[in-house]
């Protein structure tokens, strides 16, 4: 019997060339998804200059690429607020969802949100999107009223972190 593989996180750089395939990955999704329709020729570039990722690295914030046993397979962001999280760029591989990708990434921003300081994590994200609403509503994160302003955000969800100390008492 083979063991089943595992998902392991590791923080990356948004230009290091595995995080910028992903984040290629995930923006032609979100350009597809969106238009309902095959992206046209510059269309993800220009939605990659319109929603950079560059600040998902220290100190702004932080990318984590997700691999499932070796295989490169997602990906998820934090932006540092005040206090607060705010999470973006949440992808799994079409190849690799219903895995539980989703799930090992939350839990690994909640982690690093955690270690950090942050005491919530916000996000939003589109309506056409229901497959990342069920994921966030089935971990925990509520829907809230908006916090953020944007183009394509249509719900706000919000998660109340739990340090470990709380967990002791």
């Amino acid at each position: 019997m083979t063991a089943r593989p595992t998902w392991t996180t590791r923080t990356s750089r948004p230009d290091h060339p595995d995080a910028m395939r992903l984040l290629r990955e995930y923006m032609t999704e979100m350009v597809v998804r969106y238009h309902c329709r095959q992206a046209l020729p510059g269309e993800v570039d220009a939605a990659l200059a319109e929603m950079p990722s560059g600040d998902l690295a220290y100190p702004s914030g932080l990318l984590l690429l997700a691999h499932l046993g070796d295989d490169l397979a997602g990906c998820a962001g934090l932006r540092w607020q005040p206090g607060w999280a705010e999470l973006t760029r949440v992808f799994v591989r079409p190849g690799q969802r219903g895995a539980g990708g989703g799930a090992a990434l939350l839990a690994a921003v909640e982690e690093r949100a955690r270690a950090a300081g942050a005491d919530r994590i916000r996000l939003d994200t589109r309506h056409d999107l229901v497959e990342a609403r069920a994921l966030y509503a089935r971990h925990g994160y509520v829907e809230i009223p908006a916090y953020s302003q944007g183009p394509y955000a249509e719900h706000w969800f919000e998660k109340q972190l739990t340090f470990a100390a709380e967990h002791a008492k």
